[in-house]
């Protein structure tokens, strides 16, 4: 600014350059030389530059003094009633640009010898910051709802662009790019404005302790309020251990719906907020976020631990199968809310219990192994069915191939720890390294299923019902995989093929042993015998076929088409046979006593017959006809 004198007045005008704002214009005179704001005696025409500051400086604390005063939150009961930021916007930004050229004042005050003003400016600035803390924490209360952290983080993504209102050029803190907002969203700009200017202008006055304490008090009730409503509360490890599967289920469905929301939205949208409000600090608004989550974050993300630490039984593994990839998938927002230094915890605790997750199911796929090694039941399965352990291991396998993808992030590079028979096994299936992990687990686990069915099978003192009870039982593993689509998926149709292959190879075997002696009674279609050697081929044939008949009337085949394939497979090795001795030696004993007693199976009954086998109820071939030399009435089979 330039000094001028004005000859008729004789006072010194303050004349300001093009562009200097109109509120640091002022004039001196003669007639205001006694007011309480006179300048210094210290300062002298001699020091210009001096004395233009100290001007400057008590023009701010006046300014300052006049809006202060008039907001002094106990000045009257209108101030303690109203509020600046509800009653005029504009005066509020004025408000806080006061305490802006306030501070600035005190600046100067306090390398200057003027005590009575610092104490002065001292005063004001106590003032402002009571006002501003009463405006700070009506703003935070009265606006709860509309500033809960599930709508603010519905809104973080969208088109509005918030200004403080110092960066402001209107009154309209607030541009809106694109789409128009509806009138909460509106309000919900506004106050986070208003929270920002309060917040900026708190901390750098050096108020922001008094500043956080009501924010972190409001906000950390909201987001506990929140969490539950969510339903999450402090469990311990005894209370998870004692509740039943169907409480279990019900808080853990429960658990699986809340951390989706109090991650993507809950405390996404509190970080949102908080680093809005407290942009001018860094290290504040770390640490506020921090305070408002630790209590309510650690609970939930500390939940899964508790699961894992109970009971390890094998039902258990799909929840944990579901909270793991639950958390797999929120991890990169987790990772992005909780990415301080102070909100390390936090992310260490989810990550603890992650890891600890895929712990857990690691070893409970082990002690399932283990199970099924370690099962020594001596259960004879009547009539070569299907073995309880074959149906129970296979249902949890196929369960299994349902959480693949989770399976393959937590078996990867994991194999079970000091198993040589896997490793090797491994190197089998998966010598071109591009078999998944997670399938050759579970291939792994059949294999071990076979096994042990393998030992099973020797409990049957009958060697045809046990190779009957191995191609029951694989048929039905098969069977399975092929109508499990991501377990055949994952072992492949090589898999499928070669282990059908081994059901006809037990079925072969069966076949042998079961009916090598009714075949061999028969003579060979070359062979010359005399009418004593065809009765006694005959009476052979009787014994052999009824001791037969009788036992496999009594096995089962549950499978329809294996049992089909059964009975087709034995008429086409029995019954042209057959067929050929009955035609030849008939003729040659036609004219024999009691030939019915002799000839006791026709080859047309001889189908029917096979067609009652493998059903599981025990019949006689005395009991199924009543002639031997009549065709039976009942209908074929096969």
């Amino acid at each position: 600014m330039m000094l001028s004198e004005t000859p008729k007045s004789g006072a010194t005008t303050l004349t300001p350059r093009k562009g200097t704002p109109s509120r640091f214009f002022f004039q001196s005179t003669k007639t205001n030389s006694s007011s309480s704001y006179s300048l210094s005696s210290s300062c002298t025409a001699s020091n210009p530059a001096r004395t233009f500051s100290l001007l400057m400086m008590e023009e701010n604390i006046a300014i300052a003094e006049s809006i202060i005063t008039k907001w002094d939150p106990n000045s009257s009961s209108y101030t303690k009633i109203t509020f600046l930021f509800q009653h005029s916007r504009k005066e509020a930004k004025e408000f806080l640009k006061s305490v802006h050229y306030l501070r600035g004042a005190m600046h100067v005050l306090v390398g200057g010898s003027s005590s009575s003003k610092l104490v002065l400016a001292q005063n004001l600035m106590q003032t402002a910051m009571r006002r501003l803390e009463k405006e700070f924490y009506q703003i935070l209360s009265a606006n709860r709802d509309i500033l809960d952290p599930e709508s603010v983080s519905s809104r973080s993504s969208g088109s509005a662009k918030f200004y403080n209102a110092d960066e402001a050029g209107s009154e309209d803190e607030l541009e809106i790019v694109g789409e128009s907002i509806t009138e909460v969203e509106r309000a919900s700009a506004f106050a986070m404005s208003d929270l920002k200017s309060i917040a900026d202008c708190m901390i750098s006055s050096g108020y922001g302790i008094e500043c956080v304490k009501i924010y972190k008090n409001i906000r950390k009730s909201i987001v506990d309020g929140g969490l539950f409503r969510l339903g999450i509360q402090q469990f311990k490890s005894p209370q998870v251990h004692k509740m039943d599967s169907e409480g279990l289920e019900s808080i853990l469905r429960n658990w699986m719906d809340a951390v989706k929301i109090a991650v993507k939205a809950l405390f996404r949208g509190e970080k949102y907020l908080c680093d809005h409000v407290f942009s001018a600090s860094e290290n504040i608004k770390e640490s506020c976020f921090y305070e408002i989550t630790k209590e309510g974050a650690t609970t939930l993300f500390k939940f899964p631990e508790l699961i894992v630490k109970n009971k390890k039984t094998p039902e258990r593994i799909f929840w944990q199968l579901e909270i793991y990839e639950a958390v797999s998938d929120l991890w990169p927002e987790i990772e992005s809310i909780f990415d301080s230094e102070s909100t390390q915890a936090i992310k260490l605790q989810a990550l603890s219990s992650w890891l600890k997750l895929s712990d857990s199911v690691r070893t409970i796929l082990s002690d399932f192994e283990s199970t099924i090694q370690k099962d020594s039941s001596k259960i004879l399965v009547f009539g070569g069915g299907i073995h309880p352990l074959t149906q129970s291991v296979m249902n949890y396998v196929s369960s299994l191939a349902d959480y693949y993808g989770v399976l393959s992030d937590i078996l990867a590079d994991h194999p079970p720890p000091g198993n040589s028979s896997f490793q090797e096994f491994k190197s089998v299936v998966s010598d071109d390294c591009s078999t998944p992990e997670v399938s050759v687990h579970l291939a792994w686990l059949i294999l071990v299923l076979l096994c042990k069915l393998d030992i099973k099978a020797e409990i049957y003192k009958d060697v045809s019902l046990s190779y009957l009870f191995l191609a029951n039982n694989l048929h039905f593993i098969v069977e399975k995989v092929n109508n499990t689509p991501n377990l055949k998926l994952l072992l492949g149709e090589n898999w499928v093929s070669e282990h059908m292959k081994k059901v006809k190879l037990y079925a072969s075997n069966y076949e042998t042993t079961a009916w090598t002696k009714v075949l061999s009674s028969l003579p060979e279609r070359s062979a010359d015998i005399s009418p004593e050697m065809a009765k006694e081929c005959f009476r052979k044939f009787n014994t052999a076929f009824e001791e037969a008949y009788r036992k496999q009337t009594s096995w089962i085949v549950e499978d329809g088409k294996l049992r089909d394939d059964l009975k087709v497979s034995i008429s086409q090795k029995l019954v042209p046979t057959y067929q050929e001795f009955y035609d030849t030696y008939m003729v040659m004993l036609s004219g024999e006593k009691n030939l019915e007693l002799l000839v006791r199976v026709s080859p047309n009954d001889l189908g029917n017959y096979l067609s009652d086998l493998f059903h599981g109820t025990s019949a006689s071939v005395s009991s199924t006809t009543s002639s031997s030399l009549v065709p039976s009435q009942r209908c074929f089979l096969i």
